[in-house]
């Protein structure tokens, strides 16, 4: 069977047993605080799990594409080395929410395993949980007793709490679990070593094919465990796995999923993927099949989280999960560059063949194939600059050691105004150059690793790991939530929201809970009933008040969703949580937030007639003060083009179009209307649909908009900008907002032209005086090198032969730092071993320069650098540089004369 077959067989299987065939979330994950991407395929039925959605069919199947890089679920490391890790991965699931439970879950995987797939039972191994004394937690005798009816005793196996008791988080739904294994050694091993006994043992011929997960408890903030009011099943298979399995391999890179890509790979590298080695032998630097086939999976791996993650939404960027998405990218980058040969930019390439594969199974990478690869091909153009100047960066810190510095003494390298420093006799690279590398230029620790060994340098890792160590604990500080448990008053979490037609709705609390975050101490409150809009699709969540019957008032200071929970974030808890309040949103803020997430629309309607149709949203930001809207388009928006699309905006503004709201669409009816739907979104079976004119803007949407366009009142763009490799990003105010900016300039305006005595074209007067001004610098510059030529020749008449070093400390009157460098070059052109401190005063601000002849800074061992430090100390400041030239600046202006008298002890 083709892995496509694998798919369908199992879906359709499932189908016939009454389960609703769901599509996949998107990789990247909304609306959760404890989630970046999807890492199993219950993420998006988390809510129904934790009892605050109902289901929309008590069973569903699908297959879910899932992202395991980082927190809990972390296999980026493993990746490409052995070879069943992997960062993206399908999920194929099945679940039931409060329907079947253990008799049928068992029976059908059994059932899809042996007679669909026709899987050899006798390969086949399971385990039940075993039960926890600690907990309280009795054997699952139900799940061993269902398995009997199916598999030999000696092949049922009892598991811990670790391997059979999954747990979504440290609180939430949970339950014993049993997995299916699968036995893959040939006859002749399984006849020497049973099976049983390499069950979760890190074998990688004997490994977990399904999980099934029986929901049956609630852990609690305290770590109790309390029974769920309805018990679900949560199952999840790995496709690549089970592919694996079925095709008869040892390796999931050898199957269809992954060869495709390996193959591609090979053929243009001109390097041979070497199957056998799947399992690490020939590791080492004496084998390069081995790094070529680690190389090669890892990039087939990766290009795969990357792709689908960018076509989901997310871009690469420098923090959070952008920051997660750039680490795979350049992981890959690294590994084509070190191993493959690749020196210009090939990742990208690898895009349409993964975007036709996955055709007609998720279809949003292949109708967005060519941005995606574009984006790739970007960042991979960006990581090539970073590992050329890192390379140089890490050259000139050896350099300096080996070459500079005698035995003994340290050499000094500055990045950004940090000094690293290592001593030539233990020649190890200090572990915060090591990290400075790794975390300011994105320049991977095992090259730096790997380039020491080649100098024969070693690198201070535990130092390493401890910088590393500290930006953690830097990260989980600033972003740290200590949530308590929720207090429950009523048991209905079907929150009914009013907000598209009113703006006060009277409510009660249904339940309220205790945050921590940033030292700060919160409470989010969830109401029955609520007008409040929640932060969702880049439009901010409202702010207002809620207003009890005794006249206490309780500010809402945001509004944020949380697993399909409306939740109110307030400072304090109202004294009588039981009585009914009014909930009042702030009108003003959501009127100009309203305004702004229309215009919003007619934007992305204006822009796609303008630049054309394959503009998309990818990313925006509504809120009362302005509006931000990210979008794919390779090369900047002409002023001209931004022209066009304001003046249609406003047109359509003018045109007071009334709003057409539809809700409870069907999603497929409304797909086919022509609707725009947004990549990365995840809508459910109905959606709602906004219109402003039928053949001009009819998006899917869930926020809060205007009546009527006009009540927008007036649009202007603010800025125009690059975002990431094909993406812009336009910004834009509207309404009253608009009209200050406008006024604001023509008081501008109006300004310069009493300045320049009201002429008749303001913009002729303006090059005028830019012209004269550069006229002037020019006349400037040219009286300053003159100067500085004349000092030229004074100066190097006062050279004093020291030691046969001829030293000059002099103050001179210039006014810039060029002036001066100028200066110390044209002396150091004409005085043989020079040793030249020049002090300067530049309006106020003590300057000292340091030039020093390379002869003497090998022969003698002078570090510019490391004296201009020390100069440095007498006028309050710092500075640093080349062995042979460097600079500093400082506070106390009364210091350069003690600086000059100073600098005659390095050489006396």
């Amino acid at each position: 069977m083709t892995a496509s077959e694998i798919r369908k067989a199992f879906l359709d299987f499932f189908a016939s047993k009454g389960h609703v065939i769901v599509p996949s979330a998107p990789i990247v994950v909304k609306n959760d605080p404890t989630l970046m991407f999807t890492n199993a395929g219950m993420n998006q039925f988390k809510n129904i799990f934790l009892g605050e959605a109902q289901p929309a069919a008590p069973r569903v199947a699908d297959t879910q594409r899932c992202l395991r890089v980082s927190g809990k679920h972390n296999d980026l490391e493993e990746v490409g080395i052995d070879t069943y890790h992997h960062t993206m991965f399908e999920m194929l699931g099945n679940w039931s929410f409060g329907d079947y439970f253990k008799k049928d879950a068992i029976a059908w995987s059994w059932e899809l395993l042996t007679e669909v797939y026709k899987i050899d039972p006798e390969r086949l191994y399971v385990t039940y949980f075993e039960g926890d004394e600690k907990e309280g937690l009795a054997k699952d005798q139900e799940a061993y007793d269902y398995w009997k009816q199916y598999v030999g005793e000696d092949r049922i196996l009892p598991g811990n709490k670790k391997d059979n008791f999954w747990e979504m988080g440290e609180t939430g739904p949970c339950g014993p679990c049993s997995e299916i294994h699968y036995d893959s050694r040939s006859d002749e091993e399984r006849a020497k070593i049973n099976g049983a006994t390499l069950v979760n043992d890190d074998n990688p011929l004997v490994i977990e094919i399904w999980n099934n997960v029986f929901m049956q408890f609630n852990r609690l903030k305290d770590g109790s465990l309390q029974p769920l009011p309805a018990k679900h099943v949560d199952t999840g298979m790995g496709f690549e796995r089970l592919v694996r399995v079925l095709q008869g391999k040892t390796s999931n890179y050898d199957t269809d999923v992954f060869q495709p890509l390996i193959q591609f790979i090979s053929e243009k590298s001109g390097k041979t993927y070497n199957a056998s080695l799947s399992f690490g032998e020939g590791q080492g630097e004496a084998s390069s099949d081995w790094n070529n086939a680690v190389a090669m999976r890892v990039m087939a791996d990766h290009i795969r989280a990357i792709s689908f993650a960018i076509a989901d939404g997310q871009l690469p960027s420098n923090n959070k999960a952008g920051y997660v998405i750039r680490r795979i990218l350049r992981r890959a980058v690294r590994y084509q560059y070190q191993y493959l040969g690749f020196i210009d930019p090939f990742l990208n390439e690898l895009v349409p063949i993964l975007a036709d594969q996955f055709k007609n199974v998720f279809d949003n990478l292949y109708q967005q194939k060519d941005f995606v690869q574009r984006v790739v091909r970007e960042e991979e153009v960006s990581f090539l600059r970073t590992l050329g100047f890192g390379t140089t960066l890490f050259e000139s810190f050896v350099k300096t050691g080996e070459d500079v510095i005698p035995k003994g003494q340290s050499p000094y390298l500055q990045i950004n105004g940090k000094s690293f420093s290592s001593g030539k006799a233990e020649r190890i690279i200090p572990g915060s150059f090591a990290f400075d590398l790794s975390d300011t230029f994105g320049f991977p620790i095992d090259l730096t690793e790997l380039m020491a060994r080649e100098k024969g340098w070693t690198i201070d890792i535990p130092g390493y790991e401890a910088e590393l160590q500290k930006q953690k604990d830097r990260s989980r500080a600033a972003t740290a939530i200590d949530t308590g448990d929720w207090v429950v008053l009523k048991d209905d979490d079907n929150v009914e929201f009013t907000g598209y037609d009113e703006t006060e709705s009277v409510a009660h609390i249904v339940k309220y809970r205790k945050v921590k975050a940033k030292g700060k101490e919160q409470f989010q409150i969830v109401l029955d009933k609520t007008p409040f809009y929640a932060e969702s699709g880049g439009q901010v969540g409202d702010t207002g008040e809620l207003v009890f019957p005794d006249g206490e008032i309780i500010p809402v200071t945001d509004t944020k969703k949380e697993n399909g929970l409306i939740v109110h974030f307030t400072d304090t808890i109202p004294q009588s949580v039981g009585d009914a309040l009014t909930a009042i949103v702030d009108m003003e803020r959501r009127r100009n937030t309203n305004s702004n997430h229309s215009a919003t629309h007619l934007l992305h309607a204006a822009m796609k007639q303008v630049l054309g149709t394959h503009v998309n949203q990818k990313g925006s930001l509504v809120n009362a003060d302005y509006l931000r809207f990210d979008f794919s388009h390779f090369s900047k928006v002409t002023d001209e083009e931004l022209t066009k699309i304001e003046a249609i905006v406003n047109g359509k503004i003018r045109e007071n179009i009334f709003l057409k709201e539809e809700r409870n669409v069907p999603y497929q009816q409304a797909i086919s209307g022509g609707v725009t739907a947004l990549f990365g979104e995840k809508y459910g079976d109905y959606v709602r649909v906004i219109t402003f004119d039928e053949t001009f803007s009819k998006e899917l949407c869930g926020g809060t908009h205007v009546k009527a366009t006009g009540q927008i009142g007036y649009f202007k763009i603010i800025a125009e900008s690059a975002v990431a490799a094909g993406v812009r990003r336009i910004e834009a105010i509207t309404g009253v907002a608009a009209e200050h900016f406008i006024n604001d300039q023509n008081s501008v305006v109006q300004h310069l032209k009493e300045l320049l005595k009201n002429p008749k074209d303001i913009s002729k007067s303006v090059e005028s005086l830019i012209e004269e001004n550069n006229r002037l610098k020019k006349e400037i510059e040219k009286s300053v090198a003159e100067k500085a030529s004349g000092l030229k020749t004074e100066l190097a008449a006062k050279a004093k032969d020291i030691n046969g070093i001829n030293f000059i400390a002099e103050k001179v009157a210039l006014p810039n730092a060029d002036a001066v460098k100028t200066l110390a070059y044209q002396l150091k052109d004409i005085v043989p071993n020079l040793f030249l401190v020049l002090t300067a005063d530049f309006d106020g601000k003590p300057n000292i320069t340091v030039m020093i002849a390379e002869n003497l800074v090998k022969e003698k061992s002078f570090n510019a650098g490391n004296i201009v430090r020390e100069l440095a100390k007498e006028i309050q400041g710092g500075g640093g540089g080349q062995p042979f030239f460097a600079t500093a600046g400082g506070k106390d202006l009364s210091g350069l004369h003690k600086a000059l008298a100073k600098a005659i002890e390095f050489v006396k």
